[in-house]
């Protein structure tokens, strides 16, 4: 197998202005001999988070983006709340920096306030955090990174990327009883939302590339915000809104394990004055699905928090009408996160379009599941990971949804594992490339989760058709419990099947014709859809 056959060659991510493809002296467009861990949940992720910035020294280098940040979040009880550790950080003298989205008003409950408290208190221990809105109309920053680099120490530094933000909900584990520190959703989750994600953490010279995705906006000349108002309000409070000067970037960690790491991204076409990293905009995470797919044979498994837009579910639709031995199985949220007269029927008409195109394509081997707990409360699926035939595998910041793939800054990571996978079936695309071993332990690994299964109980598991039989199964077990009254032993699993309400019935929810009329099949507001092509 040739990596370039399920990654992107140089050249093909689209987008020369970025100094990702000019990186490595062998001109290669990804970082061979890198350790990929996932950790999933919050809980996982935050505990190890911890550990690691409590290790660094004056003189090491802390970066990090986010879409919300929260200074209270606690990642490990008490007295160790994000604001703390990572002003306690700056203040043994680790160089700490931070992107932070300055979003909208906070009239449309976002994170504007959150996110200046968190850069104010990092800043007041010697960091420096920036609130970045230099988006598109209507666009966020949703990139989710934290990079830890130790001079001298190289055998240390990591990068995580992925779904999970350091703020409220995000602290959960395998029981999915929620975070205790919780942000309000639909009435459905309940006063603590249970929540599923999954963060990667890189170790090797990939962690090199992420730093550079860093440093690119960063060093970005362009004022943090165009809104007037902002601006006068920065002059107002005198806030120094100019970035520092970073340290020189060292050199990538060495090499430590099997995997080929490929770091993906979205970056929109933003208005007046591009992106001097991408002028043009970047849609290389849109870009490394569709190489994927069109390598595609026996299953794609999907846990996305969205999974809305026809436009982008076209490719998985042409999956699988190419292949006729090829299933889909994707783990969505059972409900939309909130409850509103409009946000509702939104959400419902993203996904039952979608989801239409793809039960077009597929027919019964395409399944679709919601997750609860063992309390019978729905659980929030915040993750974005994608396995493909146990070969190729990304976990990111990215939904599959138009926003994601055109509109956001987005950041991911594809692995391709040098090493294979010693269970069978070796080879189940049949293409010779055989399966590898980080893409099926992360799809199993997530699969017995969701099946009640222990390590190692379910062998089977490793086959494509066993595995989608035995999500129908447990699925199907559960619902007729449900169905009967919860009368008996409670089936073991977690996996409800994904029961949308029409079409008809979901645009007949949205309040006034003048709705109607704005929304898209995408589910988004027409004014903030851009026709670019990926």
């Amino acid at each position: 197998m040739f990596p370039s056959d399920w990654l992107l060659e140089p050249g093909e991510r689209g987008n020369p202005a970025t100094r990702l493809e000019e990186r490595r002296a062998d001109g290669i467009a990804w970082s061979e001999g890198n350790d990929a861990r996932p950790l999933v949940h919050g809980a996982a992720y935050f505990a190890e988070l911890l550990e690691r910035i409590r290790g660094m020294h004056a003189g090491d280098l802390l970066l990090f983006t986010d879409w919300r940040g929260d200074p209270d979040e606690r990642l490990a009880g008490a007295g160790t709340e994000i604001g703390v550790v990572l002003s306690g950080a700056a203040e043994r003298g680790v160089i700490v920096k931070g992107l932070l989205w300055r979003s909208h008003l906070d009239g449309f409950r976002f994170s504007e306030e959150e996110n200046r408290s968190l850069g104010e208190q990092v800043e007041a221990a010697g960091g420096e955090c920036l609130l970045d809105l230099r988006v598109r109309p209507g666009g966020s920053h949703h990139q989710k990174t934290v990079v830890l680099r130790h001079p001298g120490r190289p055998e240390r530094d990591v990068a995580y990327v992925g779904g999970i933000d350091l703020c409220h909900n995000r602290n959960d584990d395998a029981g999915h009883r929620g975070d205790r520190q919780s942000l309000p959703m639909a009435p459905a989750y309940g006063p603590h939302p249970p929540w599923h994600d999954v963060q990667l953490a890189v170790s090797g010279p990939a962690v090199g590339d992420v730093e550079a995705v860093f440093r690119e906006r960063w060093e970005d000349p362009a004022p943090l915000s165009r809104s007037p108002l902002i601006r006068l309000r920065e002059l107002w409070d005198r806030e120094d809104t100019s970035a520092d000067e970073l340290p020189p970037q060292g050199a990538d960690p060495p090499p430590c394990g099997t995997h080929a790491v490929q770091v993906l991204r979205t970056y929109p076409n933003r208005l007046l004055r591009g992106y001097p990293f991408a002028p043009d905009g970047e849609r290389s995470i849109a870009r490394g699905y569709l190489k994927a797919l069109r390598r595609a044979r026996t299953l794609i498994y999907l846990e996305d928090q969205y999974l809305w837009s026809p436009r982008v579910v076209d490719c998985f639709a042409r999956a699988l009408r190419a292949h006729p031995r090829l299933r889909l199985i994707a783990v969505i949220p059972s409900v939309p996160e909130q409850d509103g007269r409009l946000t509702r029927p939104v959400n419902l008409i993203g996904r039952i379009t979608a989801l239409e195109e793809l039960r077009r394509a597929g027919g019964d081997r395409v399944a679709v599941y919601g997750l609860e707990n063992h309390a019978g409360t729905p659980v929030y699926v915040h993750a974005k990971v994608c396995v493909i035939d146990d070969i190729w595998a990304a976990v990111g910041s990215d939904n599959v949804n138009l926003r994601s793939w055109t509109h956001d800054s987005e950041l991911s990571c594809a692995v391709l594992d040098r090493s294979r996978d010693p269970r069978p079936p070796h080879d189940p695309g049949g293409l010779g490339d055989g399966a590898r071993r980080f893409a099926r332990d992360l799809r199993l690994e997530l699969m017995r989760e969701h099946l009640d299964a222990q390590d190692g109980a379910e062998p089977g598991l490793c086959d494509p058709g066993t595995a989608f039989d035995a999500f129908r199964g447990t699925a199907a077990a559960l619902d007729a419990w449900h169905a009967g009254g919860r009368h008996g032993p409670r089936p073991m699993g977690r996996l409800r099947r994904y029961v949308p309400p029409d079409l008809p019935t979901a645009r007949r929810l949205l309040v006034t014709p003048l709705h109607r009329a704005l929304i898209d099949p995408d589910g988004r507001p027409l004014r903030m859809r851009r026709r670019n092509s990926f």
